[in-house]
């Protein structure tokens, strides 16, 4: 890979990458929805991340150390299996990340109505307030991101402290609520056992993903301080973090609500609402309702800060056009790749409250965000199984190979879950077909941009007559 004349500045260091794997990973309406099924959410809490990120966890401690360079998962693919599987992985990791932002955002948006009493919910079902949050907060992650990597941190950072405050006050609550009051969730072995069903079957596919983003920060390889040191020690102690506020957090969820109360979207502020009441500190939900939503700008700002670096490697290996390759001559950052990834973010944000008919269209488009984001942690697991020689994790190449199939598996069956429709759709065989070929037709235009910039790039380096 050509270096760019003006070079990536080394701006993030072990602090700004354990915050911004926190803000990248968590999710906290996971929370509620491991909460919604119940005591067994725990269990499945438990579950995914022995079968999920673990290996997600080793294995890219292993590829992060052996290729610390720009592009992460794009890189990590081609030395692995070569240039077209780099660059269909890249592509549908952007692909599925320019859908993902919009979503994270209209959350945010969602939960900031609670910090300003009723009268602010009737914008809950006001479309432009949702496209307006959505397009601002869009709009300022860009330029700080664009300015440079060290100013565009701070948004994930104080993302990531944001995410932190709620999770903490939250399980604090739990604690005086459980004291004083009990659970209102049965606690007991018999309702921690899961349930061998199908519907279990698809939450556990929910929260296992609840944990993916491991890898984001390698993306911005390039720009982490000493990343074969930084990027491990970062995974471990983030990794400690995320466990433990989605177990104790799904944990007080339970404590505060009763099983059948909870709701997969509201769950958090309903259970901070409830304890912050009986517990005489109702000043706490308009403040938490704050913080999840400064989270939740946090986190589009790390993955726009992170995902952007993959159409920008593609322009320095020629992939894509090579504007997305340039750097800023002031700022040395990849703003080509950044504004495409805003604007076209900012087209799904518009697209999802364009009408019945597009909101359909979106919702389909969302599904298949989430089988193009499960295709290249299949390749991540492939090229970790590939891994030989003076390896970094513990066992030696039988682990390898153990922790890589474990979650090379779990990733083929959640991604053959996301391809069943929502038990409510009123023709199912359609809906898959819908999402399935929908994922097909990107898997195909990426195909088509590579196969025509090969194309482009032979005849440029044939010999002439």
């Amino acid at each position: 890979m050509n270096a760019p004349e003006v070079r990536l500045r080394r701006a993030l260091r072990l602090p700004d990458v354990v915050l911004f794997f926190v803000v990248a990973v968590i999710g906290l309406r996971w929370i509620a929805t491991a909460a919604a099924a119940g005591p067994s959410g725990l269990v499945l809490w438990v579950v995914a991340l022995i079968t999920f990120f673990l290996p997600l966890g080793f294995a890219v401690i292993e590829l992060a150390s052996r290729h610390p360079e720009e592009g992460g998962i794009y890189v990590w693919a081609r030395y692995a299996f070569g240039d077209l599987t780099a660059f269909m992985t890249g592509w549908l990791y952007w692909v599925s990340n320019v859908v993902y932002m919009p979503g994270l955002l209209y959350f945010g948006a969602a939960n900031a109505l609670y910090a300003f009493g009723p009268a602010a919910q009737v914008q809950a079902n006001n479309p432009y307030y949702f496209i307006l949050v959505s397009l601002a907060g869009l709009a300022l992650a860009w330029w700080l991101n664009a300015v440079g990597a060290g100013v565009g941190k701070w948004l994930s950072n104080l993302g990531g402290i944001a995410t932190w405050i709620p999770a903490a006050v939250l399980v604090a609550l739990g604690v005086i609520a459980f004291k004083q009051f009990g659970s209102a969730t049965p606690l007991s072995m018999k309702t921690l056992v899961p349930h061998l069903d199908f519907g279990h079957a698809l939450l556990w596919s929910t929260i296992a993903f609840g944990f993916a983003g491991l890898e984001a920060a390698s993306l911005m390889g390039d720009e982490i301080d000493d990343p074969r040191r930084t990027v491990p020690r970062a995974i471990v102690l983030a990794g400690i973090s995320i466990a433990a506020i989605y177990i104790l957090g799904t944990l007080a969820v339970l404590v505060a609500l009763p099983q059948a109360d909870v709701t997969g979207l509201s769950g958090i502020l309903q259970a901070t609402d409830h304890m912050a009441t009986v517990t005489g500190w109702s000043t706490v939900t308009p403040a938490m309702a704050l913080l999840v939503a400064f989270g939740c700008l946090g986190g589009a700002g790390a993955w726009l800060a992170s995902t952007s670096r993959l159409p920008f490697v593609a322009g320095i290996d020629r992939y894509l056009p090579p504007a997305f390759g340039r750097l800023h001559p002031r700022w040395g950052t990849p703003h080509v790749a950044l504004g495409v990834q805003a604007a076209a973010a900012g087209v799904i944000a518009i697209l999802g409250q364009a009408g019945a008919t597009v909101k359909g269209a979106y919702d389909a488009l969302v599904a298949m965000g989430v089988i193009t984001y499960f295709i290249p942690y299949l390749v991540l697991f492939a090229a970790y199984a590939r891994a030989k020689g003076n390896l970094r994790t513990p066992g030696g190449r039988p682990v390898v190979i153990l922790l890589a199939t474990l979650g090379g598996v779990t990733t083929a069956v959640a991604l053959v879950l996301a391809a069943v429709p929502p038990s409510d759709a009123p023709d199912k065989m359609w809906a898959v077909t819908k999402v399935v070929g929908g994922s097909a037709v990107l898997a195909v235009i990426g195909a088509f941009l590579f196969a025509r910039r090969r194309r482009d790039s032979v005849a440029v380096q044939a010999p002439r007559d």
